[in-house]
């Protein structure tokens, strides 16, 4: 299947996949009528997802990759769900019957194995946007956990890199394909609430005092927290700074800011049809940092931004969780598992928003398969991801200098503030990344 001329295993997938109109059962296909995929980063997102995975019926999962064998996330060893290389391996042998032929501790070897289609990126987020580039690299499609990236710059260079090569992308901004979701972006729209005056986007608060034990210690398996670490700066190891908390500190993450920005507000320029647009202003008006110097990401904030046609936004722990928007007809608020409007009319089974439609879904993982199958966008697009968080990045900037930054979202550079510009395009990899 490898020779001058002869079809690639990719193409044979896209080509069988045509036809299909739902995912064949493992005891009917053949091993090339699956999408072979790999898994980066198993802990307790990565877990999950390979769950999703092995539930749909076309996936063989061939690779797993990650730094740990095991371990038991925040928790005491022993305690809870267990994580990493082995529980995974564990998994995909109880569905499938077969372990995955690769398991490793290193991306690179998913990323360059030719037996792999797609690949799944759930590690910490200062992994992000290496894996992803080298996956892209090496012709996989992705799907990547969001935020899609940890800084900026990265950002702009995975959407690039995306575009080029015609990679099929998926962010996991998995709300894109919940049905209260996609209504309440159906609603706005289609005009139901007039003019939109503002947009409330509410996250959850930051940290404020250690999330565990704080206390430094060697690292239980120096050498894989080294390769954690990675492009990252070693910080001295504790628990209340590594699995799970690690988003507390910028090193790694961008506090609960940035993990949650890539839901709520996701949605907030999704209504807007700013996928692949933003705010022409953004500042930084309250930013409380965490009582202790073990994090340095904001534990109460309020971010405003301004948006064209006179839209005017606030990404806060301050306000409700979810999106709200307020229009001169009427307000609307959407968040997880609930949907609540001005008009009980409007939330009315069958009741109809208007002609604007969203394609129908059947999920987020299925989304992105039928995606790698057809060759065709998926509902979270890397540009989306990448836009949808730009503001957060912002932010921080913002919060540094102490001042408004005024943004060219066409252009994707800040106006007249090069200082500004140098903090934004930020990207400091320890060697050798």
């Amino acid at each position: 299947m490898h020779g001058p001329g002869a079809i690639s295993r990719r193409e044979l997938i896209a080509v069988a996949g045509a036809a299909l109109t739902r995912p064949r059962a493992i005891a009917a296909a053949q091993p090339s009528d699956r999408i072979a995929v790999g898994f980066i980063g198993l802990g307790e997102r990565g877990m999950h997802l390979l769950g999703q995975f092995l539930a749909e019926q076309d996936v063989q999962v061939v690779a797993v990759c990650d730094v740990e064998p095991l371990h038991y996330r925040e928790r005491a060893w022993g305690e809870g769900r267990p994580l990493g290389r082995d529980p995974a391996c564990g998994l995909v042998e109880k569905a499938c019957g077969v372990r995955p032929r690769l398991v490793t501790a290193d991306y690179r070897d998913v990323c360059g194995d030719e037996g792999v289609d797609a690949l799944v990126i759930a590690t910490p987020d200062h992994w992000h946007a290496i894996a992803t580039l080298e996956a892209v690299r090496r012709g996989k499609d992705v799907y990547c956990e969001k935020p899609v990236v940890h800084r900026f710059a990265e950002g702009r260079e995975v959407c690039r890199a995306v575009a080029e090569r015609g990679t099929i992308f998926q962010t996991g901004s998995q709300q894109r394909s919940e049905p209260e979701f996609r209504r309440a972006v159906e609603f706005v729209r289609n005009g139901l609430l007039g003019r939109i005056e503002r947009i409330e986007v509410g996250l959850p608060t930051g940290y404020e005092q250690p999330m565990g034990d704080a206390t430094v210690r060697p690292p239980p398996d120096a050498e894989a927290y080294t390769r954690w670490c990675g492009p990252a700066p070693e910080l001295p190891y504790m628990r209340a700074r590594h699995h799970r908390w690690w988003r507390g500190h910028t090193a790694f993450g961008g506090g609960v800011l940035m993990d949650w920005i890539g839901h709520h507000n996701d949605i907030a320029h999704w209504s807007l049809d700013l996928d692949a647009a933003g705010p022409s202003l953004v500042h930084a008006e309250r930013w409380t940092p965490a009582a202790t110097d073990i994090y340095d990401t904001p534990h109460h904030y309020a971010i405003r931004c301004e948006y064209p046609a006179g839209v005017s936004a606030v990404i806060s722990d301050g306000v409700p969780l979810g999106t709200r928007w307020i229009g001169s007809d009427g307000w609307l608020h959407v968040t997880r598992g609930r949907l609540a409007a001005s008009d009980d009319r409007w939330l009315a089974a069958g009741f109809a928003a208007g002609e604007f439609r969203l394609p129908p879904t059947r999920g987020h993982v299925r989304d992105f398969l039928d995606g790698v199958r057809l060759r065709r966008g998926c509902v979270a697009p890397a540009v989306a991801g990448h836009r949808s968080i730009t503001p957060g990045h912002l932010a921080y900037v913002s919060q540094a200098l102490g001042r408004p930054v005024r943004w060219d979202p066409a252009e994707e550079r800040v106006v007249d503030d090069v200082e500004a510009q140098r903090l934004l395009d930020r990207n400091d990899y320890r060697s050798p990344w």
